[in-house]
Order: structure tokens, then sequence, then C-alpha cells
């Protein structure tokens, strides 16, 4: 089943999101409007019918964007939910097939109030395009320094991982930046510590062989969870796990690992637009490549060298 969602963006970045009526699958949950394609219609077709139907509203297809793709199944029902940004439209957008709607900023959602399919779409929405990760080998004041300068050009998602030092140093760290952080309204997390980012109340990223060792989502959706994903099984794993994003490495040769064969964008492609959350780019890759991966089903570009 294709489905096709609307992400209505208001002149002050706010979202509309409606509620399913009682009676329906899920409802009393909240989603993105939108529809199943008809035979033979088009996804941009199909959006312009049903927000219409569902809104009262005529969309302007020009203002239409690409935001995520998402294989999802419910029960025994296997459903690609497409979600596209709309920036444009007539009219004064009308509760007429849901219960209700509202407009909020992305970021004060409550993720739990939406349809499980409809969580990488928030997420996909709340996510920057660069994802930061600080210099395995820099020291604890190294690291704040890294910190600090890289939210003062404008980074909003810092991974913070040290590992030749302790979890108790890393989280000294964490704990001296936090302020910082959340002045500049950005998200910090701990590689693979769980125990330490939830003491913090921060997010985490897990390393490919923790996915294995969760069966369920380590920390609320209230807080970012990560992983380190290289193929589609482990991307899988991480969509099971409820994680909100992914990084997927190496796409390109690297220095660090010179023994590992890159995926390569196309390969890359592939694997992002199958995934069901939002995936990062990682290995080889900087903000330059930003457009190559936008190009390729990526959220953004993740990176330690080219971020400094």
């Amino acid at each position: 089943m294709h489905v096709v969602a609307g992400v209505l963006l208001d002149a002050s970045g706010r979202i509309l999101i409606a509620q399913r009526p009682p009676g329906k699958h899920l409802a009393d949950m909240w989603e993105f409007p939108g529809g199943k394609l008809e035979p033979g219609e088009s996804a941009v077709s199909a959006l312009e019918r049903e927000l219409e139907e569902e809104l009262g509203i005529a969309v302007d297809p020009a203002t239409f964007e690409a935001l995520i793709r998402v294989p999802w199944r419910y029960g025994d029902r296997d459903m690609l939910l497409e979600a596209v940004l709309v920036r444009g439209w007539k009219g004064e957008p009308e509760a007429l097939d849901a219960a209700a709607i509202a407009w909020h900023e992305a970021a004060s959602v409550d993720a739990t109030l939406l349809a499980p399919a409809d969580r990488p779409i928030l997420a996909a929405l709340r996510l920057p395009r660069h994802y930061a990760i600080s210099p395995a080998h820099a020291s604890p004041d190294e690291a704040a320094a890294w910190a600090h300068a890289a939210l003062d050009r404008g980074e909003r998602l810092l991974q913070l991982r040290l590992p030749a030092e302790p979890f108790e140093t890393v989280r000294g760290v964490a704990a001296a930046i936090l302020p910082d952080v959340r002045r500049h309204g950005a998200q910090l997390l701990l590689n693979r510590d769980v125990a330490g980012a939830e003491a913090l109340g921060i997010g985490v990223h897990l390393a490919s062989g923790q996915l294995r060792e969760w069966t369920e989502r380590p920390l609320p959706l209230s807080v970012p969870v990560g992983a380190s994903c290289h193929d589609a099984a482990e991307l899988e794993l991480a969509s099971r796990l409820g994680c909100d994003f992914a990084t997927l490495s190496p796409v390109l040769a690297t220095t660090s690992h010179p023994g590992v064969e890159p995926l390569g964008w196309p390969r890359f492609g592939r694997l992002a637009e199958a995934a069901s959350l939002p995936v990062y780019a990682l290995g080889g890759v900087g903000p330059e490549a930003l457009p190559e991966a936008r190009m390729h089903a990526a959220q953004g570009v993740a990176g330690i060298t080219a971020f400094r």
C-alpha cells in the first residue's frame, strides 16, 4: 500500500497534524494528513486530492519537497509512507476528515501521540542536516573546546565520542558543556553510554553491536537515540528498536578504516531509501557532500575530521 502524507509548514515554521477519527485503525492517534494512492495516480496528484478532501485546501505542487520515505508494517499489512513538505496552499485548513487538527512547532510534538509510522517523519523534521562527532583521540579539555566551537559555528546535533576515556570522564565533559548545548537549542548524544545519557537527560548513539543487546528503545522518545549501521540488517534492527536515526558507513574510502570496502553512493542510496528511519551518510564525507547525500536519500551528512 502506497500512502502519501503532506507535512504542511506555515510561515512561522509550525507543522499541521491531524487526529484519526473514532472507528478507524489507530483511532485517536495523530498523524500527518494524506492517504492512499489510487491506481495509476502519482504521489503529487494523490497529495493534492487528499489534502483537498481532508483539509479543504488547494496545495501548490511547486512548493513540494520530498522529506522521507518510510517502509512500514502494521500487522500483516505492508505500507510505503511517502512524506512531502508542503509550503504553499490556498484556503484555511479544516478538520473535514479528522477528529481534530492542530498546529505545533516540530520540537513540541509529543511523539508518543503519533501513529508509529509517522514518528520517523517527525524525526526527519527535527533533525538537522549535519551530525558532528567529536575527534576520537581528543583529551577531555579538547573535546569540550571542540563542542563549544561546533555550537558557535551552527552545529545542532553533536555526539561526544571519546573511546579511550572511561564513561565517567566523558559524562563529566558532557555535564560541563550541557548548558551551552541547551542555550543553543542543540542536542548532545553520548557514544554507547545509555546509563550516562539517562542520568544527564540527553541522547545516546548506540554501537552496531548494541542493537542486538536491547529489545526495546533504551531511552524515552523525548531524547534522541541514534545507531551506527553498516548494512540493511543493522538498519532494520535500528528501526525495530525505535531509534530516531542511524549513520550508515563507510560511504567513501577513509584513512581511519583502510581495509573496509566503501558502500559508494548508489548502494548507500538504495539502503537509505529502504530504511524506515532517517539515515546520515558517514565515512569520507563532509559538509560539501550534503547535496550528493540528499540526492541519495540521506537525512544529511555526519563526520569527525570534516566537521572540525
